[in-house]
């Protein structure tokens, strides 16, 4: 399978206002694969917001190299390429969104790409179908709810044709319904379009469906694995001070109590069918 994001031995230090120096990431090695469904997870502080935006080439590696579509992000010649590639979204769609109508924003980063008008016209409603914004084309965003706009800002990203989108806590902001817009979203994308998915969260539900989840912990890799093999670990996971998904979660409280049920139960359904009998 085809390498989307290559990291070798990525080293990130900053210094603060007293000139003290923080590793924020340390000697982290990670392969993401074309189409990959990949989630990172980890509580405040465990580095996934910094390795995000390496990705991105926001943040460039004190130590080692990341790699994107196979581009250095060290290459400045590299940092448009791999921008328009690698879209990223951020947890407040207000800070994306730059224009007053809703497919005027789908299309600003298209036109700064040079991209004519008609491919533009043509992109535009594609990305607001995939994210089923389309009969919201000609609003405020505004007017939106935050899930709507979180949505739009992801057409925006959409409308560039990358290969892979970045999310950084898209549903941070948002209430139970506008993250559910938004993750189905998220899903369809990967799943229809094959775009390889890099999902930054604290929420555990939202790694469910991933092919992969990465546990980070102080500035490193401390758990990788498909969401059954790491959330089966649910004491370790404590241990990191993360929750589990709430279906797991009860699974884990009834073999405490002496009911024989699977520990790596993951959805409802599964939940349901195991307790039937």
């Amino acid at each position: 399978m085809k390498k989307m994001i290559e990291i070798q031995d990525l080293v990130y230090e900053y210094k603060n206002n007293e000139n003290v120096v923080t590793q924020a990431l340390r000697g982290i090695n990670l392969d993401i694969y074309k189409g990959e469904f990949v989630v990172i997870i980890g509580h405040n502080g465990s580095g996934k917001s910094t390795l995000a935006k390496h990705i991105n080439a926001i943040f460039l590696p004190t130590q080692g190299n990341v790699k994107v579509m196979g581009l250095d992000t060290k290459n400045d010649e590299n940092l448009w390429k791999i921008r328009q590639g690698a879209g990223m979204v951020f947890q407040n769609p207000d800070n994306q969104i730059v224009a007053t109508i809703v497919e005027e924003d789908v299309a600003f980063g298209p036109e700064n790409l040079g991209i004519p008008s008609k491919e533009i016209r043509g992109r535009i409603d594609h990305a607001l179908k995939l994210v089923d914004m389309q009969e919201y084309s000609q609003h405020g965003p505004h007017l939106l709810s935050g899930g709507q706009k979180q949505r739009i800002a992801i057409a925006g990203i959409i409308a560039m044709k990358p290969q892979c989108i970045v999310l950084d806590e898209p549903t941070a902001m948002l209430d139970p319904s506008g993250r559910k817009e938004v993750i189905e979203t998220i899903k369809k994308l990967n799943k229809e379009e094959e775009i390889t998915v890099v999902h930054i969260t604290h929420y555990m539900d939202e790694a469910v469906d991933a092919d992969r989840v990465i546990v980070m912990e102080e500035g490193q890799i401390v758990l990788e694995g498909t969401p059954r093999e790491i959330f089966s670990k649910v004491d370790t996971l404590k241990e990191l001070g993360l929750d589990v998904p709430q279906v797991t979660e009860l699974a884990f409280q009834l073999n405490k109590e002496g009911v024989s049920i699977d520990k790596d139960i993951l959805t409802v359904d599964e939940m349901v069918m195991k307790l039937w009998p």
